[in-house]
């Protein structure tokens, strides 16, 4: 390998890398973003009580009931 040889990086990588340095708190941005939308605790107990009370689509939706 030659003296001057640098591995390669994508222009993706070299932007998001300079985005990081010039906003070092980017990603505990985007973590606590996703914590208030994404991260929730499922009530499984609940979630159990309304798969039981869903109603059964009739297989034509227009069609009135004879």
């Amino acid at each position: 390998m030659p003296l001057f040889w640098k591995p390669y990086t994508s222009d993706v990588t070299q932007f998001i890398d300079e985005l990081k340095r010039k906003k070092p708190t980017l990603e505990a941005e985007q973590r606590a973003g996703r914590a208030l939308l994404w991260d929730k605790a499922i009530d499984r107990d609940a979630q159990a009580d309304q798969s039981a009370a869903r109603v059964r689509q009739q297989p034509y939706v227009y069609q009135t009931k004879a």
